[in-house]
């Protein structure tokens, strides 16, 4: 950009130089403008039209812009494409404006510190920042727009694997990291600004919103880099902006005393932060760049807390995916085909907010989990008072969010109105709240605060239909400013004023002609005819002489004049100064706010959860202190809720028993749509719902707490990012096998089906043999390698079971029932029929399945551990079925010691066998 010749220009170029990483929207009067290369990054990313402005130096400038009143929905769209906006305002009426416009940035708005209702209701919106101090490493997160704040450690060893898996169930807006630790890999072109998608680069400090690939060099084991943060490989659906920060922000003299004076205290002991320099640097940092990027004292932010993952039910991006508790696993399925879509019955932001977060962290502690099970029950039990509750409850909108706008001062007239609005709700909250007994419901009644204080203040100062903007005016009720009062008096009543000034002036002075007039030269005068001078009283001040009249002013004249005039720019200043006196006193009682909203959130769920264990006719789960898992009668809690046609097709429940010695491992055989797949997650969707503390879709259940669901169910190929189906497969069961416990939950359905069949037969029976005599973890594993359900003979915790289908008529019914014992066959021709498969394909299926069958058994025998033989290197050919005899003959001949004639005779000889 060239020297600028204007002073508007000049006074840009001033500020895009203090913010050169972001897109700068430039305030000019109704509109917010982008200049230069901001200009054509903005036009192309929000389909706007791309204009120019006057020449500079015979250049054209390159610029386009967005109404005021809807720029925030512009800049929300920027942000989710991983851009920084930084905001810079008019700091004064231009109609009062002696010289240029005062201007100044108030805001700058990143991916990870939008805190604007642009952003989902039921999703946090985390800023993350990893930090390595030695040998271990740091992640905290933060959530502007509610306050929560969070942060914990990770050892080398597999911490590269536990930062990215916590990272990928976390899914931040936003990481940072040290500008020289690079956390990611690069992507393979380097992104611009002038043609970034999600990301620029205008010199200095980069920041880019990558799609982290498979093809990343991850260290899943946790081997450093030159010294650098191991690289976080990740999945497709990871996607969040960079922001690299200089080292010296992540300093332990530097970072943790941020932390430390933002909590006021001397120690961060009390916050579980001791001792732990790498997490709480992270945290530092993230402060750091908070203040850097937004105005307000961040008030709301209030507490930070330590915690370790294994503080509850650990659940992978893995299996969040596969469980499909947040997105459908097929693209278009509807959200409400969804575990939180299913079960959330929350009528509050915040309340969603909590169900996300219980859902995906799973308690671990019993009597934690039995205080929430005690609230829901009782709330079960009065149907009269929780829909009383849960009406009370609706109206309040987002405290947290709200709170968040004070504190960062950048809530609007309209927002204060929404804060008071809620808060009115709460009185009806907490006497609804006293129909219920227990002590959890009693402690939230109690930690429900109904900040009347707020609430009237709120109401006594602002307007019941305040505009949007305070330069708007009208904002600020009447009577809560005297001086106020009578300059919105003097603004709207002034011809009436001046009215009465002539009229008393022409009885003091008998002049009936005098009149009191106003221009831009003199402002207000009052003129009186050249037959009337002599009546001039004395104190008149002769201000102008014309031919016919004099002009007169006096000194109430001059004061009102002044008064006139700048009536409208002290009221807007007045008005600021009492909403920014009241934003701040608002501001003063965050902690009691935020309280109530964390109250609030946890009352919402636990009403949601007793409104579903009402309508869908869930039980009370029992928790002990066995590892055993025994449901009977238990339900899929989305696919129940799906709108199946016919009786036939009604949801088929399914009992269930699992312990550590003589049921840990279930094969489950049977075919394909005959609801293993299903039954699996069920299984592990209600050891979910149990230890978040709902009640569960079952006739009962009882269960010992698991410390982790792992899950490996289907797969699809990820070529693109260099791995295939199998090779996904392999990682996700290593994953499994490497680090689950007694205590774990292990889903495994099809397990070696990418690879060749006796490959894969020998993967998945080697696995089952690893878990029961290694992990001893309770298992599900669902397979179609029959051959699997020896093991049950072999070993004394697998035990099978089938789904059951019925068969009539050369048809089959899938009765989804599942029952002890192995399937007989796996219907899947059967299956190919049902699916409209040419009957020829279907005549030919059969034929090639009896040739199969007799071949494919025996290679059982080469699978048991103390079988002679090796049957590593067996091949079953799809449509060449050979026997073993010939096999062996292969295998035994010497092609380097044999003849060209004995090769022919032995060709001849094997040929003749296998007619």
């Amino acid at each position: 950009m060239s020297e600028p010749s204007t002073p508007l220009m000049r006074q840009y170029a001033a500020v895009k130089k203090e913010h050169p990483n972001a897109l700068l929207f430039f305030r000019l009067g109704d509109f917010y403008e982008l200049f230069f290369e901001d200009a054509v990054v903005a036009a192309k990313e929000l389909q706007i039209t791309l204009t120019s402005r006057n020449k500079e130096k015979g250049i054209a400038i390159p610029m386009c812009g967005v109404p005021y009143h809807a720029a925030e929905n512009y800049i929300a769209k920027l942000i989710r494409k991983g851009f920084k906006v930084a905001i810079c305002e008019q700091m004064e009426d231009p109609r009062f404006a002696k010289t240029l416009v005062k201007r100044e940035v108030t805001r700058v708005v990143t991916p990870g510190t939008a805190a604007d209702a642009q952003l989902g209701a039921e999703e946090n919106s985390f800023l993350a920042c990893v930090a390595q101090q030695g040998e271990v490493l740091g992640l905290a997160v933060l959530d502007l727009s509610t306050g929560e704040f969070r942060a914990t450690e990770f050892r080398w060893g597999d911490a590269a694997r536990r930062v990215r898996e916590e990272l990928l169930v976390l899914r931040p807006r936003e990481v940072l990291f040290a500008s020289s630790q690079p956390l990611f890999e690069q992507p393979k072109q380097p992104i611009g600004l002038s043609r970034a998608k999600g990301s620029f680069d205008s010199g200095g400090e980069k920041h880019a919103a990558f799609a982290h690939d498979d093809t990343a060099r991850g260290l899943g084991t946790g081997q450093a880099i030159s010294g650098a943060i191991p690289r976080l490989a990740s999945v497709e659906s990871a996607t969040w902006a960079e922001t690299p920060l200089e080292d010296c922000v992540f300093a332990p003299d530097y970072a943790i005393p941020l932390v430390e004076n933002h909590f006021g205290v001397l120690s961060l002991e009390g916050f579980g932060l001791a001792g732990r320099a790498a997490a709480a640097s992270a945290a530092g940092a993230i402060l750091h760049y908070v203040r850097s990027t937004q105005r307000g004292a961040l008030s709301h932010v209030d507490r930070i807390g330590y915690y370790e993952r294994h503080d509850c039910l650990v659940l992978d991006a893995v299996t969040v995916r596969n469980l499909e508790l947040l997105e459908p696993l097929f693209s278009g399925s509807g959200d409400n085909l969804t575990v939180f879509r299913s079960l959330d019955c929350t009528v509050t932001p915040m309340g969603k907010r909590l169900l996300r977060s219980w859902m995906l962290r799973p308690s671990i502690g019993r009597a934690e989990i039995e205080r929430r099970l005690d609230a829901v029950e009782a709330m079960v039990r009065d149907l009269v008072a929780r829909e009383e509750l849960r009406r009370a409850m609706e109206g309040i909108l987002d405290l947290e969010r709200l709170l968040s706008r004070v504190t960062l001062e950048a809530a609007n007239p309209r927002d204060l109105l929404a804060l008071g609005a809620s808060l009115a709700r709460l009185p009806g909250v907490r006497a609804a709240l006293t129909r219920f007994d227990g002590a959890r419901l009693r402690k939230l009644h109690d930690e429900c605060d109904e900040l009347a204080d707020v609430r009237e203040r709120i109401a006594a100062t602002v307007e019941d239909e305040p505009p949007l903007t305070l330069s708007d005016g009208g904002v600020i009720r009447a009577g809560v400013d005297a001086t106020l009062d009578e300059l919105r008096d003097l603004s709207r009543n002034s011809k009436q004023y001046i009215a009465q000034i002539e009229q008393r002036e022409r009885q003091r002075t008998g002049i009936g002609s005098l009149k009191v007039k106003f221009n831009n030269v003199f402002g207000y005068y009052l003129e009186i005819s050249k037959a009337n001078l002599q009546h001039a009283p004395a104190d008149y001040e002769r201000k102008q002489t014309l031919v016919n009249a004099e002009r007169f002013t006096t000194p109430e004249l001059k004061e009102y004049e002044a008064k006139v005039l700048d009536a409208q720019e002290k009221i807007v200043e007045i008005e600021r100064r009492l909403f920014a006196e009241l934003r701040a006193a608002i501001a003063a009682e965050a902690k009691r706010i935020r309280q109530t909203a964390l109250a609030l959130a946890e009352i919402d769920v636990l009403a949601g959860f007793a409104t579903q264990a009402a309508n869908r006719n869930y039980c009370r789960p029992r928790l002990d202190d066995s590892n055993d898992i025994e449901v009977v009668d238990g339900r899929h809690p989305v696919i129940e809720q799906l709108d199946l046609s016919g009786v036939a097709d009604r949801f088929v429940p399914n009992d269930l028993y699992l312990n550590a010695t003589t049921h840990a491992v279930l094969v489950i055989t049977g075919p394909n749509m005959g609801g293993k797949s299903t039954y699996l997650r069920q299984t592990a969707l209600i050891v979910l719902l149990a230890q978040m503390g709902s009640f569960v879709p079952a006739r009962s259940a009882r269960l010992g707490l698991v410390d982790r669901i792992f899950t490996r169910i289907g797969a699809s190929d990820n070529l693109a990012r260099g791995r295939s189906t199998f090779m996904v497969e392999m990682t996700e069961t290593a994953a499994i096998l490497n680090t689950a416990t007694p205590r774990s939950l292990i889903l495994l359905d099809e397990v070696g089906r990418g690879t060749s069949t006796y490959d894969g037969l020998a993967i998945a029976w080697a696995a089952i043999e690893y878990i029961h005599a290694n992990t001893r973890a309770k298992t599900l594993f669902a397979t179609h390698y029959h051959e699997l359900t020896e093991l049950a003979g072999r070993l004394s915790g697998v035990k099978n079971f089938h789904v059951t289908v019925k068969e009539s008529g050369g048809n089959v019914v899938f009765l989804r029932k599942v029952a002890e014992g192995a399937a007989d066959r796996s219907y899947g021709i059967e299956v190919a029929k049902l699916a409209g498969l040419p009957a020829d394909v279907i005549h030919r299926a059969r034929e090639v399945l009896a040739e199969h069958e007799s071949a494919e058994k025996s290679a059982v025998t080469h699978l048991a551990r103390n079988e002679a033989g090796d049957a590593g290197h067996i091949q079953l050919t799809m449509f060449t079925p050979l026997s073993q005899k010939i096999v062996d003959r292969i295998k035994e001949t010497d092609l380097n010691a044999i003849s060209p004639l004995e090769a022919l005779n032995l060709l001849h000889e094997l040929k003749r066998q296998m007619e």
